[in-house]
């Protein structure tokens, strides 16, 4: 039997990694990428080490070619790519006065047109097969929140919701499936930032203010991930999840 395949982008750290070992240890052909080298091969060696299949690329989701390339290897060599998952994204903090149209721009160019190559590059041959799931990462800054000094993150992020439901629409009778996870505060590379985020300090005094009454972990989200993808979700398309402790429903 033919394993199915996976392209993860942002798949060296943090929620991107650990979506990447929750297909594999589905029996996914897992296609590793990122712009990090390091972090990306390290992934995809330790996947193979547990008994699974992985392979890194480095790709930057801002080149065009570079997705369309990386794509068009896993059409050739297995037939396809059976689910997308557009997670790669910065955060970079900035505020308003200093958000030149340059950094705005870079920020569009990989969180939310970065989604949009990567899907658009798989859809050709999902259609052909009658068969697809896409998931993408937004964040509960682009569903529910605002966040100062990332306007351009959180306009990125309440795109990704728009991508989703157009997609939906559009690709539904091709039998493919778009959908999307809101993550809240999860312990990653970012949210541990002290430059660009909160920093692991501020980051542990949002628990209160989490019904949970804990961080997330990157391993929360990759279930759902996991999940959107699988049959289980197969009546599921053109949704949001978020994942997110109920933080957002909390009321004071």
């Amino acid at each position: 039997m033919t394993k199915p395949t996976v392209i993860i982008s942002g798949a060296g750290i943090g929620i991107g990694r650990a979506t990447a070992f929750a297909f594999a240890r589905q029996g996914y052909i897992v296609y590793v990428t990122d712009i990090l080298e390091r972090e990306g091969n390290d992934v995809a060696t330790h996947i193979g080490a547990e008994g699974g299949e992985a392979v890194f690329r480095k790709l930057d989701v801002a080149d065009t070619a570079a997705v369309y390339a990386v794509v068009q290897e896993i059409d050739e060599t297995h037939g396809g790519v059976d689910v997308v998952v557009a997670n790669a994204g910065i955060a970079h903090r900035v505020p308003i006065e200093q958000l030149t149209d340059e950094k705005w721009d870079f920020t569009i160019d990989i969180d939310l047109k970065g989604a949009f190559r990567l899907a658009r590059a798989a859809i050709p041959r999902m259609r052909e097969r009658r068969k697809g799931a896409i998931v993408a990462v937004s964040s509960i800054s682009g569903i529910a929140y605002g966040w100062g000094e990332h306007v351009h993150y959180s306009t990125a992020k309440a795109g990704i919701l728009g991508l989703i439901r157009g997609l939906a629409a559009e690709l539904g009778s091709d039998g493919i499936r778009v959908n999307g996870v809101a993550p809240g505060f999860i312990r990653t590379a970012q949210s541990l930032s002290e430059e660009h985020s909160m920093g692991a300090a501020k980051l542990e005094a949002q628990i209160p203010s989490v019904p949970l009454r804990r961080i997330g972990e990157p391993e929360d989200v990759a279930d759902v991930i996991t999940f959107l993808a699988s049959d289980a979700a197969r009546y599921i398309t053109g949704q949001t999840i978020l994942v997110d402790g109920g933080l957002t429903i909390q009321q004071g």
